[in-house]
């Protein structure tokens, strides 16, 4: 009964807490385009590229985006 209750728990929390604009992105570090300091990223899925200061991928989606 607790497996239950737990799994139903954990569903509604990534329900919630999943970032809709984040689904598609798979961020891969960049070593050779990386600096002392910086670490460079490439999105897998839409080929985005970015650099953060922290060593961690980005948070937000940097997909170009289209002309309406």
């Amino acid at each position: 009964m607790f497996i239950v209750v737990g799994l139903v728990i954990a569903f509604i929390l990534v329900a919630i807490y999943a970032r809709p604009a984040m689904r598609n992105c798979r961020w891969r570090e960049d070593r050779a385009a990386s600096r002392p300091g910086q670490t460079a990223y490439r999105c897998a899925f839409c080929g985005a590229r970015a650099t953060t200061a922290t060593g961690k991928p980005p948070v937000a989606c940097l997909k170009p985006q289209a002309p309406d």
